[in-house]
């Protein structure tokens, strides 16, 4: 069930209290009385301050699983509120959300772009899915398909979350991905887990 802004609303004023156990928690914190009287079923989030883009001149293509370090291949540039970002057309850059987030076991997300900029070429193709437990700022995927550069702004409204609730099972464990506790846009790591590692093998001739 997606919630609505009034419910995650009361969730949010719920975190304040000193006793409250497993909150949900976006800091900085929206204005809670706006968000209550919204009628939305979600909350826009806003653009960070860090970027990384990757560097065609530094590698010739991406293999999966060759462990090749994030500073090899992207470049991370910093720009400050009141500054911008120019993305050209069909480039691709990794933003990060300034709000920091915090799903309780009970809650789960997705994030979408708004639709207000993706009538403007910018998509915004997230990692959508956000698993109960998950703590940091959320990586955006921004690709310009139109035929103009779009200027995007550090605190601007980017993207929006959706938030539902999960049927619990009575299991303590939480997200424990690459990405947990980012603060700043990371490509993380990409290789084949065991069973594509079987079927290459097979495929080779080295399993019968």
């Amino acid at each position: 069930m997606i919630l609505s802004a009034d419910k995650i609303a009361r969730y949010l004023k719920n975190a304040e209290k000193p006793r409250t156990k497993d909150p949900l928690v976006i800091a900085p914190t929206p204005d809670l009385n706006k968000l209550s009287g919204s009628g939305a079923a979600s909350i826009d989030l806003r653009l960070g301050t860090w970027f990384a883009r990757l560097q065609q001149a530094r590698t010739f293509h991406i293999r999966v699983g060759e462990g090749i370090a994030q500073p090899q291949i992207t470049k991370i540039s910093y720009v400050p509120f009141g500054h911008e970002y120019y993305l050209h057309p069909r480039t691709f850059v990794l933003g990060i959300t300034l709000e920091w987030i915090r799903l309780p076991l009970s809650l789960t997300a997705s994030v979408i772009g708004k639709s207000s900029w993706g009538r403007r070429g910018l998509i915004i193709a997230t990692a959508t899915g956000v698993h109960p437990g998950f703590v940091g700022c959320l990586a955006l995927e921004l690709t310009n398909v139109g035929e103009i550069p779009i200027e995007i702004k550090p605190g601007m409204k980017i993207c929006q979350i959706f938030i539902h609730e999960v049927a619990m099972t009575g299991s303590e464990s939480v997200d424990r991905s690459q990405f947990v506790g980012s603060r700043k846009p990371m490509l993380g790591d990409v290789k084949l887990d065991d069973v594509a590692q079987k079927l290459a093998m097979r495929a080779s001739g080295f399993l019968s």
